[in-house]
Formats: structure tokens, C-alpha cells, sequence
């Protein structure tokens, strides 16, 4: 390839060293469009070798106190915050989010991942009860399961990558982990990391590559008896069939098809601003962005009206420019299936009011073979078309009217997916209600995207299987038993 001295080649991370591969995969800079690094084209062989350095390292890291694996964990994060910055421009050039984007989200939680871990690892407890007629103590005793395969998303790429390399370490166990082969950078970055960290060999281990070849390996591989996996709902089935004869312990996070329920009583000043941000902050490309956007009827008009006129000022164009809300989508492929979605919605009769076909999007002059789109807003529609049934994962939602409670709670829970949703509301003990009766796993009431780590996240129906957050990350890294003392 012309110029391949100038690109960026990355190498797997197995025992503690860096290992070339035999085959690399070109990988593309969302907002020129340009080959800017190549990643490993792992497979089976890969797979096994970092599988084999987490065993080993096993059964020293494991017998380490949680004090010693928190110091690490702490150690970790203080050497990310310390090359915030670098971290920050490496996943916006990747991913093609904005730098600001990545600045004051992706990084500082990818340190915040494991300060919490380091902490809460310090402070489970476990169950005691007694039989005084039998004699009798049962007490539990956690142990950490073995080697964890961890296979994360190419969206908020060291982001989730974290969130399950964390809690894995932290319980003791070792990982083999595989992130998108589209967004790989970070996780290579962080890699060079360990060491000074204080993270014995073995113990974090990174094989990049593609699904198909290095994850199905890691999912089939007979020593890796749990795999934790964020994606489509497509490939979660997948990873079910093959994994099923190894009985591994899953934990599957899902896609989402997110509502937004909007009262007549919503305090739209605070409506509006968030109902954007949860539905084209990051390109529209997290899992749990607002997709669909039901409005009561009495204030549809204004809602539209304002929402509209608010999502055209949003900036779309080059992500290193701090002054843009929307970077490029990941790939051009995505972009082209998000750009479908919309023209499928045209064709069934709906309105387009901005965005995507209606707006011209006017880009600087390095950004011209970019995946850019602008963000887009659909009325009109029916709740049975694909653009309100299926996920789009782009900056695209839809705004639909309706009248009653009980209504729109039905049209909600309407689709396969059931991640999270949003309440919009002054009436508390509607709020209440409606977030009882919605079938999400996270339910936020006159806000988006405010998280308490120490809570499940996960959810519902197609969305996954499983929860992740302190004490459900614990007990799924770790494995339970009962003793009894009899005295």
C-alpha cells in the first residue's frame, strides 16, 4: 500500500508484550475517509496464545488481596487522566466523535471505570445466617471465575472497554479482551500503560481483530468459561448458540429503541436541550440515545416547532473543532444504512422536517470524503414502520403526537427492545408511574444519562441479558458458594 510507512500499525497485547500479527485490517478515519492505521487481523491462533497468558497469570493474581488489585486499578487511572489529552485526540481521530465529546466524556469515564471498581471492591460484603437447633453456620465465600473474555463496541470504544476490564481485574479474575477492530487505538494505548501501573503480565491481555474470526474464537474457547459482550442484539445470538455447549455465564448489552414520553406539563425549557442531547449527542451513536419521541398532543406543535429550530443549530463538520456538536459516523457503510432509514421513511409518506435531504450540509475541505450527516428529524410516521421498530444508531429520531397515558405507554413498550426510556413531567405521581409500567431497564424522569455506577444498567426484552454496575458486575466476575460449619 502507497504510504503504508506513515500509517499507524498496531499489535496485539499478550503476556505483557506487544506481538506483531501475520495479517492486518485497514482501518479508516471516520471524517477524512482516508487509511490512517492498520489493526491485527486476528484469529484462533492469537486467541489461543492470550487465553494461555491468562490462565497462567491466574492463579498469582487471583490469590492478591483486593487492596493490591485496587492499588493497580488506581495506578491505571491516574497514568489515563495523566495523557488525558492524547487519549482524547486518539479516540475522535477513531471513532470520529467530537474531540469534545471525548474530552469531557469518553477518557475521564474510562478513568472513572476503574477508580470505581478500585473502590468498590473494598466494601462487598457477604451472607451469614444461622441454624442454633442444627448447630449449624452457612456463611458465602466468592471466588473470581477464571479467564473473562470481554468483547466491547466500536462506539464509546475505551469507554465500555473499561467498564469491563474493571470489575473483571478488580474480582480477580484475568481477561482476553477483543474491541472493535474499528476502534482499537485507545485499547492499544492503554496497553502501553500497564506496566508502569504495576499490572502483572498476563493478567490484561488484547487480541484486535474482527468478530467473526478473533471473537468467535474467544467466545468457542473451552478455558474461557464467562464472556461479557456489548452490541448488537444479532451478534449477541450468536455469541448464545456457540457459547451454549461450554455453559459460560453471559452478560449480553444490547441495543435499544429508545423512548421519550413528553407530558403537556414538561417543562420544555429543560425538555428540549436534553431531548436533544439524548438523541444526536455522539452522532446519535449510543445505545441508549432517544429514538422516538412521543409528545402529548396539546403542546405537539410547539415541541416540534422549538425542537426543530434547535437541532439546526447544531454544528455539524470537523470533530477536532471544539466549536462542533457532530462528528462522523463510523464508517461509510453506517453511514449509508442510517441514511436508508431515512429515505424509507420518506417513502412511506412521513415528513422530514430537517436534517438528512431537506438541509444542505456544507463541510470543510479535508472533511469532504467524510461520513457526515446531519442530524435529523422525522413527523408523521406510524409506530409500525422500521424507523420507529428498529434501531438506527445515527442522528436520527422520530416525533410523534399522543393523547393519553395509557396510550402512549402502550406504544412505548411497542417495540422488541426495552433498554431505557425517558419521562418528561411535573406530576410526580405520574412519573411514578409511567416509569413502573415501562418495559426499559432504565427509566430517567426529567433527565438523560444521569448514572449512578453503584445501580444496574442492562435491560429488558431484546436489549440483553444480564446487568452490569457494582454489585451486579461482582457477582456476575465472580463465582458463589455455600459453606456450612457445623459445631
Amino acid at each position: 500500500m502507497a504510504h503504508s510507512e506513515a500509517l499507524l500499525v498496531l499489535e496485539n497485547f499478550i503476556a505483557g508484550k506487544f506481538v506483531p500479527c501475520s495479517s492486518y485490517i485497514d482501518s479508516y478515519n471516520p471524517s477524512t475517509g482516508d487509511v490512517y492505521c492498520r489493526v491485527p487481523d486476528s484469529g484462533k491462533e492469537e486467541v489461543e496464545a492470550a487465553v494461555r497468558a491468562a490462565k497462567n497469570a491466574f492463579p498469582i493474581w487471583s490469590s492478591k488481596s483486593p487492596l493490591e488489585r485496587s492499588q493497580i486499578l488506581n495506578k491505571l487511572a491516574d497514568l489515563i487522566e495523566y495523557d488525558l489529552e492524547a487519549f482524547a485526540q486518539a479516540e475522535s481521530k477513531d471513532q470520529g466523535k467530537t474531540i469534545t465529546f471525548a474530552r469531557t466524556v469518553d477518557i475521564p469515564r474510562a478513568v472513572y471505570n476503574f477508580r470505581f471498581f478500585a473502590s468498590s471492591i473494598l466494601h462487598h460484603t457477604t451472607e451469614c445466617t444461622e441454624m442454633a437447633s442444627m448447630g449449624c453456620v452457612h456463611y458465602t465465600s466468592r471466588t473470581p471465575v477464571g479467564v473473562a473474555g470481554l468483547i466491547s463496541p466500536w462506539n464509546l470504544p475505551l469507554y465500555l472497554l473499561t467498564w469491563k476490564i474493571a470489575p473483571a481485574i478488580a474480582c480477580g479474575n484475568t481477561v482476553v479482551a477483543k474491541p472493535s477492530e474499528m476502534t482499537s487505538v485507545t485499547a492499544w494505548m492503554m496497553c502501553k500503560l500497564l506496566e508502569k501501573a504495576g499490572m502483572p503480565h498476563g493478567v490484561v491481555n488484547m487480541v484486535f481483530g474482527t468478530g467473526a474470526k478473533a471473537g468467535e474464537a474467544l467466545v468457542c474457547h473451552p478455558d474461557v468459561p464467562l464472556i461479557s459482550f456489548t452490541g448488537s442484539t444479532l451478534t449477541a445470538q450468536r455469541i448464545t448458540e456457540k457459547s451454549a455447549p461450554h455453559c459460560k455465564k453471559l452478560s449480553l448489552e444490547l441495543g435499544g429503541k429508545n423512548p421519550a414520553i413528553i407530558f403537556d406539563d414538561a417543562d420544555l425549557s429543560q425538555c428540549i436541550p436534553t431531548t436533544l442531547r439524548s438523541s444526536f449527542a455522539n452522532q446519535g451513536e449510543i445505545c441508549l440515545c432517544t429514538s422516538r419521541i412521543f409528545v402529548q398532543r396539546g403542546i405537539y406543535s410547539e415541541f416540534v416547532k422549538r425542537f426543530v429550530a434547535e437541532t439546526k443549530k447544531w454544528k455539524v463538520g470537523n470533530p477536532s473543532d471544539p466549536t462542533v456538536d457532530v462528528g462522523a459516523l463510523i464508517s461509510k457503510e453506517h453511514l449509508e444504512k442510517v441514511r436508508s432509514y431515512v429515505k424509507k421513511a420518506k417513502a412511506e409518506g412521513a415528513k422530514i422536517l430537517c436534517g438528512e435531504g431537506v438541509d444542505s450540509l456544507a463541510l470543510p475541505a479535508g472533511n469532504q470524503k467524510g461520513y457526515f450527516m446531519l442530524p435529523t428529524v422525522i413527523a408523521e410516521i406510524k409506530d409500525e414502520s422500521c424507523c420507529m421498530q428498529e434501531e438506527i444508531f445515527g442522528p436520527v429520531t422520530c416525533v410523534v403526537a399522543f393523547d393519553t397515558e395509557e396510550e402512549v405507554v402502550k406504544r412505548a413498550n411497542g417495540v422488541k427492545y426495552g433498554l431505557a426510556a425517558t419521562v418528561w413531567s411535573s406530576n410526580v405521581g405520574r412519573v411514578h408511574r409511567v416509569a413502573r409500567r415501562l418495559q426499559s431497564g432504565l427509566v430517567w424522569t426529567n433527565c438523560w444519562l444521569v448514572r449512578d455506577l453503584n445501580l444496574p444498567f442492562g435491560g429488558m426484552k431484546a436489549s440483553g441479558i444480564g446487568r452490569e454496575g457494582a454489585k451486579d458486575s461482582y457477582e456476575f466476575f465472580t463465582e458463589v458458594k455455600t459453606i456450612t460449619i457445623k459445631h
